[in-house]
């Protein structure tokens, strides 16, 4: 395993420190706030690491291919999650809305999903990130850390987010089909012969 797969791997490690860490940010921690924080600004920072080193040092593997946008999905789904399932107890300004949970949880499923059923079925799909993914990725990270900050323009961020969630889902869903119905052609085509 590569160094950027070990840095991805670690995004996903660091999960239950993160959500531990939100556990025990109360009022009368408030300090945690700060460890939550330090967590997360870990994650963004080697989901940067991560594709940068990769590229670097010529280091792309088909693991890598999966493990970060993996990583990225789990670490996000699960502070979505836990921010929204505490925070009544959560000493922040934001509360995050259910509607913004359902989107960008129900967007990383359904991909998830997908990449499931290609799986089962061997069929070969080129994994690659595209500048909708990435926006989308952003401004979901961006919505952890308003909420977490009690920044104002919060509200604006996770809309935001919510546009890009929902846009990137639907080109990702678009794709999806394009490869079925191309193999569907191709497997009738084939059968006709």
């Amino acid at each position: 395993m590569g160094f950027a797969n070990k840095i991805s791997l670690s995004r996903i490690l660091a999960i239950p420190f993160f959500v531990t860490s939100l556990f025990y940010y109360t009022a009368s921690r408030p300090y945690m706030k700060w460890v939550c924080v330090g967590i997360f600004f870990f994650s963004m920072l080697t989901d940067i690491i991560d594709g940068f080193i990769a590229r670097l040092k010529k280091q792309k593997t088909e693991l890598g291919k999966v493990l970060d946008p993996l990583a990225d999905k789990l670490f996000l789904m699960n502070s979505f999650i836990w921010i929204y399932h505490l925070r009544n107890s959560l000493p922040v300004v934001n509360k995050l809305p259910l509607l913004v949970l359902i989107i960008v949880l129900s967007r990383d499923l359904i991909i998830m999903l997908g990449v499931l059923v290609f799986f089962l079925f061997k069929i070969e799909v080129k994994i690659e990130p595209n500048v909708w993914g990435k926006l989308t990725t952003f401004f979901q990270m961006m919505t952890v850390l308003f909420i977490l900050l009690s920044l104002s323009w919060a509200e604006v961020v996770w809309i935001t987010a919510c546009v890009f969630t929902v846009v990137s889902g639907i080109l990702y869903f678009k794709r999806g089909v394009a490869v079925l119905n191309a193999l569907d052609k191709n497997l009738s085509g084939n059968n006709n012969r």
